[in-house]
């Protein structure tokens, strides 16, 4: 091979090797452009921590009250958060915040108050209420059944639940006579009239109704 020849092979090879490198380097270019970086994946994963700290589970319509069981969390202080259930006196305890008056007060003003409290000791606290078992809410059986007395209130106890978690009847217990008193929001009593007997067959199933907190069922 002349002198010549292997000069213009030489060439071609380096040309070919050149054009190699710029397409590799082309196309590592565009994947760099084209997927995000560390920094722009870093913060959207803490934009997207952020709206979930922010979104609170509230309830505005159910009314805490003594013996419930409440879930409370201070955003970035586990010392403080802590599940505490509601004293007899309505109040509970947390540290820093001292007592709190919690029977009567929704979850949403529950926190409230509690991040009032804390703001002498903490900037800008982000407090959660959660109901985490709700054992405030309780009806009343008494007279001729195997076990009188209060029970938890289940969503959608009735009368004839509440006879069956109370043992059912005792000899002579008046089953066409049983009735439920209930109290209404100014007061007044009404007494709901509730005849096993009927019920059981059919008869008036309108009158197994779903209990209400504080409902009295009578069993003369």
């Amino acid at each position: 091979m002349t002198i010549s020849a292997r000069a213009t092979r030489l060439a071609k090879s380096s040309a070919g090797a050149l054009l190699m490198v710029l397409t590799l380097t082309g196309v590592w270019l565009e994947a760099q452009t084209n997927s995000p970086n560390k920094s722009d994946a870093a913060m959207a994963n803490t934009g997207t921590a952020t709206d979930s700290r922010a979104t609170k589970a509230h309830d505005d319509s159910y009314i805490i009250g003594v013996d419930d069981v409440l879930a409370i969390s201070v955003w970035k202080e586990p010392d403080i958060s802590r599940t505490v259930p509601v004293r007899s006196d309505g109040k509970i305890s947390l540290p820093l915040a001292g007592e709190v008056q919690a029977s009567g007060e929704t979850p949403r003003h529950l926190e409230q108050q509690i991040s009032a409290k804390l703001q002498s000791y903490i900037s800008e606290p982000e407090v959660t209420v959660m109901v985490q078992e709700i054992r405030s809410q309780k009806f009343n059986i008494l007279g001729m059944v195997s076990k009188p007395g209060s029970y938890l209130l289940t969503n959608s106890a009735t009368v004839l639940d509440a006879i069956a978690l109370a043992g059912g009847f005792r000899d002579f217990a008046k089953q066409k006579s049983i009735y439920v008193l209930r109290k209404s929001q100014n007061g007044e009593e009404s007494r709901l009239p509730f005849n096993y007997k009927d019920v059981i067959k059919g008869k008036s199933p309108e009158q197994n109704i779903k209990l209400q907190p504080g409902d009295t069922v009578v069993v003369p």
